[in-house]
């Protein structure tokens, strides 16, 4: 007796007879150009968060230049940190998402708002250092171009699954982050934030003042930054002449004129000129200021 050849088994096919395809993946291609452009952003801001943490000097600055008072300045560090390492996690981030490419209205969407916001911190530092140093660095110019290019190719790839008849709210929610960030870092660098004065500082600014010191400087200068801040927010307190009050190319003022103020920062001191950052207790030693025994 013929045994009876057995049929080999199939999965049944769909209602429609035919066999089910594979679902499409939700992968986008590569951006090779967001990704060139957040490498470049990378390099140049690992370059200055280098020379920032390190003290080096910036390749293609002269000292005294635009790029060296900016890099100098308390504008450049935030929270103790260069403003470049900060601007190397944005870029990094932004380099992230371009290479993992998660789903496009995703990507997008979390790219879009990224670049938003190093693009204003970028615009605001680099308005602050010209407005408050009158200056401006050429290295911090070259990333501000980058983080520019970057927003606008994101901004021109918006996917037509982004944000469509709600795109006055998604404009107003990333607003609204971005004015709480920027007015955060505003308070920041206007010292609000500061800790309330010493009261032997601000005992020493009003000796210094009644002995009649002076203390010459100029709004631009780092060491007349580095020299008010050992002061604290008694600082205002000090018998301070600003040198340059039209601008840092214009003339010196009558008064730096006539005193033959050559370098800042400079005090006069007993009719003997000193040249230098002075510490606290040196200028206390200087004008006869009780700095051991003075009582809170």
């Amino acid at each position: 007796m013929a045994k009876s050849r057995r049929k080999p088994h199939t999965k049944p096919a769909g209602k429609s007879g035919r066999t089910p395809t594979p679902a499409p993946t939700n992968k986008q291609p590569l951006d090779w150009l967001i990704v060139c452009l957040a490498s470049l952003g990378m390099l140049i801001t690992a370059y200055l968060g280098y020379i920032g943490l390190f003290g080096s000097t910036v390749a293609f600055c002269a000292e005294g230049s635009g790029c060296d008072i900016v890099q100098q300045s308390r504008w450049s560090t935030v929270l103790g940190l260069p403003v470049a390492l900060w601007g190397l996690l944005v870029y990094t981030a932004i380099l992230l998402f371009a290479v993992r490419a998660p789903l496009r209205l995703k990507y997008w969407k979390r790219l879009w708002r990224v670049t938003l916001i190093g693009l204003a911190i970028s615009l605001y530092l680099t308005v602050a250092g010209i407005v408050a140093l009158d200056a401006v660095c050429l290295w911090c110019l070259a990333s501000l171009a980058t983080i520019t290019a970057i927003f606008v190719s994101v901004t021109i790839q918006r996917p037509e699954s982004a944000p469509g008849m709600p795109w006055q709210k998604w404009a107003l929610n990333n607003s609204v982050i971005l004015v709480v960030i920027l007015a955060l870092l505003h308070v920041y660098y206007s010292g609000l934030l500061s800790p309330r004065a010493d009261p032997r500082l601000t005992a020493l600014a009003e000796h210094l003042d009644n002995r009649g010191v002076k203390y010459y400087g100029a709004y631009w200068c780092p060491s007349c930054q580095e020299q008010s801040d050992l002061f604290g927010a008694a600082a205002e307190k000090l018998p301070y002449v600003e040198c340059n009050p039209n601008g840092r190319q214009s003339g010196l003022a009558i008064a730096c004129r006539d005193n033959e103020i050559e370098g800042f920062p400079t005090w006069i001191i007993n009719k003997r000129k000193i040249q230098g950052i002075l510490k606290p207790q040196e200028l206390a030693d200087y004008t006869g200021f009780d700095w051991e025994g003075f009582e809170r």
